[in-house]
C-alpha cells in the first residue's frame, strides 16, 4: 500500500533528481529511509566527480550506511527517482534495503538516452558472446584467499 509519506519521500527523490539537472549532474536522484525519517539523500554526480558509479542510489547507499555506521540497511526504503539499473539494484539487495519504490521506469530512462537494457542483455549472454570479455586467470591463486576466508572463525559474514 502506497501512503501519502510515500509520496512526500519520492517528491524529495524526484526534486533532488531536478536539482541535480540544474547543477550539471544527470536526472537522477535518492532518498533512504528508515522509521519515516530520511537518513540520506544523493543524486547523480558522474559527470560532476567523474565517477562512473557516481549514481544517486549508490551514493545513497553509501551515505546511510555511514549514517548508521552498517552495511546492513535492513528496515529502510529507497526512493529513487528512476527504476535503478543493474548496479544499482545489485548495490540495493547487497544493502538489504526493504523496498524499493520509483518514479519513472527504465524505458522512460532510455528514451532521453540512459538505455541500461543493454546491460541486461549482456548478463543473458555466455561470457563468450559478451561485449567486454570475461577472462578467467590464475584460479589456483585466488581460490586459496577464498579457502583463507572460509576457514576464518571470526569473519563478519554480510
Amino acid at each position: 500500500m502506497i501512503t501519502e509519506q510515500d509520496k512526500i519521500f519520492m517528491r524529495e527523490a524526484v526534486r533532488l533528481s531536478k536539482e541535480s539537472v540544474e547543477n550539471g549532474g544527470g536526472p537522477f536522484g535518492a532518498v533512504i529511509v528508515k522509521d519515516g525519517k530520511i537518513i540520506a539523500e544523493s543524486s547523480n554526480s558522474v559527470t560532476i566527480d567523474t565517477d562512473p558509479t557516481a549514481h544517486a542510489e549508490v551514493s545513497c547507499i553509501r551515505k546511510a550506511c555511514k549514517a548508521l555506521g552498517t552495511f546492513d540497511l535492513s528496515g529502510c526504503d529507497i526512493y529513487t527517482s528512476c527504476e535503478p539499473c543493474p548496479m544499482c539494484l545489485g548495490a540495493i539487495y547487497w544493502a538489504h534495503l526493504d523496498r524499493i519504490f520509483y518514479a519513472n521506469d527504465r524505458k522512460d530512462a532510455g528514451a532521453i538516452g540512459f538505455d541500461d537494457d543493454f546491460i541486461y542483455e549482456e548478463m543473458e549472454k555466455p561470457f563468450s558472446m559478451r561485449r567486454t570479455p570475461l577472462i578467467p586467470l590464475l584460479r589456483d591463486e585466488g581460490i586459496k584467499v577464498f579457502r583463507l576466508w572460509s576457514e576464518k572463525a571470526d569473519k563478519v559474514e554480510y
